[in-house]
């Protein structure tokens, strides 16, 4: 069976030149990276080469780039260790979140939704911005919710789900001027749009490895020098006390060499992935009869399309395709299984049974115009086999 992935917001392939560059470091390059002996140091001087071309990516300094194991610890380790350094020392008397605020939105990834509502357990208030049909929040509103106790701004990138690209550098300002801690989930646009992060003027940015053709369970947090931290992990002094533990060097040089190239291809790469992104849903939109594109107007990352089909289940469609040999999504991998419809799209204003409706494709760098070919011959002919099985759908359609 002919099978087609367009499921790249999931999880990625290990980049063969990234997995190239790790295989050493399994065998004969074994050694700790901590170690102060030839082989260690040899270790040592591979991680911080990888620190290096992760910090090029996004226009960091090498020294600001800790590593982790992924984008949920990065989330993680920004959000509490900003609020965590704000309130100490806490009065016995006091409940520690008690007079700290923070301000996040409705459609971030669950890394740091349920981190922000553990704290709001605790104490701290949180503030969660609406957003607008294209997924973006309204910047008066962002100003508007700014309180004296505000510590911190946490809003993402991309979204996972529609792929809408937040208007960062504005939102950056606006943390700036009111001298507040930024923090940005970009694990979906490392690697995929072009990101300075001292022109986005934030503070912490987490990505992850397994987003951009290096393997999972790697992760880095970017931490602005000077950003005071509570620590998250405790242990040894590795990477200056900001992440304790053995570093797992393999995975860190995987994700350097990703790195590198994605900030050498990632011009061209996004090009030709639009095409083929703008080619799939114009061919879906004209092959599916009432079909609509969540969140259409909104600038988002070139690979991922969020389309609604209105009279379908999305999980029915997506066995379907499965059935047929083409892999998608309903919406975030995490949460795959879910009783409820997307927090995202629900957020966007779509009813419960739309947002249970829709399909997220997302498409990467080995992508093909054969792959587009493919879906756009599976899709439109399993939407219309289930919505033949629906009787509320043939129903709708006979009474209009």
């Amino acid at each position: 069976m002919n099978r087609v992935y367009l499921d790249f917001n999931a999880t990625t392939p290990v980049e063969p030149r990234a997995l190239d560059a790790m295989l050493p470091y399994f065998s004969a390059e074994f050694a700790n990276a901590a170690s102060i002996h030839t082989p260690g140091q040899r270790a040592r001087a591979a991680v911080e080469s990888a620190r290096e071309q992760v910090a090029a990516l996004i226009g960091a300094r090498p020294q600001e780039i800790v590593f982790t194991s992924g984008g949920t610890e990065s989330d993680n380790h920004a959000i509490f260790g900003v609020v965590g350094q704000a309130f100490l020392p806490v009065p016995a008397s006091k409940k520690a979140g008690s007079s700290i605020h923070l301000i996040t939105t409705a459609i971030e990834h669950e890394a740091v939704l349920n981190t922000c509502q553990a704290l709001e357990k605790e104490g701290v208030a949180v503030t969660f911005l609406p957003v607008d049909y294209n997924g973006l929040i309204e910047l008066d509103r962002l100003r508007a919710a700014i309180r004296p106790e505000t510590v911190l701004i946490t809003i993402m990138h991309a979204n996972n789900e529609l792929g809408t690209v937040q208007p960062l550098d504005e939102i950056g300002h606006i943390a700036k001027e009111a001298d507040i801690y930024f923090h940005t989930d970009a694990v979906q646009s490392v690697g995929k749009i072009p990101i300075d992060v001292n022109a986005l003027q934030v503070d912490l940015l987490s990505l992850s490895g397994h987003k951009l053709y290096a393997p999972k369970g790697i992760g880095a947090l970017y931490v602005r020098g000077g950003t005071r931290l509570r620590q998250f992990l405790y242990g040894g002094h590795h990477q200056r006390g900001f992440r304790p533990g053995t570093e797992n060097v393999a995975g860190i040089i995987g994700l350097g060499k990703a790195a590198e190239i994605a900030r050498h291809s990632l011009a061209d790469d996004a090009k030709r992935v639009a095409s083929l992104r703008d080619k799939l849903q114009q061919g879906l939109l004209e092959r599916i009869p009432q079909s609509r594109v969540n969140a259409a107007t909104a600038s988002r990352t070139p690979n991922t399309t969020n389309l609604v089909f209105p009279g379908v289940e999305g999980e029915a469609l997506l066995i379907a395709l499965d059935l047929k040999g083409l892999a998608c999504s309903t919406g975030a991998a995490c949460s795959s299984g879910a009783v409820e419809p997307s927090h995202v799209l629900t957020a966007i204003g779509l009813p419960s049974e739309e947002a249970r409706a829709s399909l997220r494709f997302s498409l990467g760098r080995h992508t093909t115009p054969a792959d587009i070919d493919f879906a756009l011959s599976v899709v439109p002919a399993a939407v219309a086999q289930l919505r033949d099985l629906s009787p509320t759908y043939r129903k709708a359609v006979e009474t209009r």
